[in-house]
């Protein structure tokens, strides 16, 4: 008699259904899976034969969920629990036995717990997580008629949070003419490079932070330091465009074959980036930098880059970057411009997702 009732256990556990997520709708029909995410507009449930299905949240009418989820409340409150829907109320059962009830309409977001666990991640990623970038080199060499070599290289990469933005660059160019008495020999060596920090203070304004550096020796710059920091504005900020309004202050270091010179300056500029199509990534920076100590005196930066995609990792580059300073060494002249194309190699460091 024991052992048949155990067979009867087992085969009404076999049968029984497993229980899923549900979601109820306003007209009637009812959705099975395991649910993923929402926020104030789709809701996203993984179903067993259709894959992952997205609902409008207004036609959501209520859920239940067999697993924990995190509800994100419009008043900044996060409750973790099963969800049950009864006599029209949501209720959430907390780990420590007590239900909370809920009204759809202070619901701002639901995560699965995976889906939170990616969430905390991408708050607060690692240092060699969001990184993207590419690098472009070229090289050229004659022989013959003529004698000479030109070598080019660029390299951008930014790392992105939710709050933050870490910017680094650097583009140089090489060239010598080797015939025979050729002068001057060296036609071209100047490198230009550095980084940025920018921290959200609010949805709209930030703070930033800055280093500049640059050599040029046709121009007789041994070296040029640039230390700066103020405030910025996303103008547009959208995934297709992003513009940014900089204004702030810096100090200024610039080391001449034949003096010396130091000096503080504003700083006036705006960054825009924008997607052309879903190949072709434009970039353009403009900086404008009066020195305060000097009025009238003052350096001018432009830079303006493409990249197209060819392949996941591979992409066509154009980048210009010209300086223009209005008290160069006595007959040097004011303006520079570095031009580089060729085949970009781009890479991608993502956060690692959650365990």
């Amino acid at each position: 008699m024991g052992r048949h009732l155990l067979l009867v256990c087992c085969i009404t556990l076999l049968c029984f259904p497993s229980y899923a997520d549900q979601i109820a709708l306003q007209n009637g029909d009812r959705l099975s899976g395991t649910i993923v995410k929402s926020d104030d507009k789709q809701l996203v449930i993984n179903t067993e034969y259709a894959g992952p299905v997205t609902v409008q949240w207004t036609a959501v009418q209520s859920i239940s969920s067999s697993a924990p989820l995190h509800l994100q409340l419009k008043d900044g409150r996060t409750l973790v629990g099963q969800v049950v829907a009864q006599d029209g109320t949501w209720k959430v059962q907390e780990r420590n036995g007590e239900s909370v009830p809920v009204a759809k309409s202070d619901v701002s977001g639901i995560r699965s717990q995976t889906e939170q666990a990616t969430y905390d991640q991408a708050q607060n990623p690692g240092w060699l997580q969001n990184w993207e970038g590419g690098t472009n080199f070229g090289f050229a060499l004659t022989r013959g008629n003529s004698e000479s070599k030109n070598m080019a290289l660029s390299f951008t990469a930014d790392r992105k949070t939710l709050h933050d933005k870490l910017g680094l660059y650097a583009n140089s160019v090489y060239a010598t003419n080797d015939a025979p008495g050729a002068f001057p020999a060296t036609t071209a060596n100047a490198i230009r490079g550095g980084t940025r920090y920018d921290h959200d203070l609010t949805q709209r304004l930030f703070g930033f932070g800055s280093a500049d550096f640059a050599t040029d020796d046709l121009q007789n710059l041994d070296l040029r330091s640039v230390l700066g920091g103020g405030l910025g504005l996303h103008a547009i900020n959208n995934p297709a465009t992003t513009l940014d309004l900089l204004a702030g202050l810096n100090y200024t270091h610039e080391a001449y074959t034949t003096f010396t010179r130091n000096f503080p300056a504003a700083i006036l500029g705006e960054e825009l980036t924008h997607r052309l199509g879903a190949g072709t990534l434009l970039s353009e920076k403009l900086g404008f930098f009066p020195d305060l100590s000097d009025l009238g005196e003052y350096r001018g930066t432009f830079d303006l880059g493409t990249v197209t995609k060819i392949s996941k990792w591979l992409g066509w580059q154009n980048s210009v970057s010209d300086v223009y300073v209005t008290n160069p060494p006595l007959g040097k002249k004011k303006n520079d411009v570095i031009f580089t194309t060729g085949l970009n190699i781009s890479f991608t460091r993502p956060t690692e997702p959650a365990k």
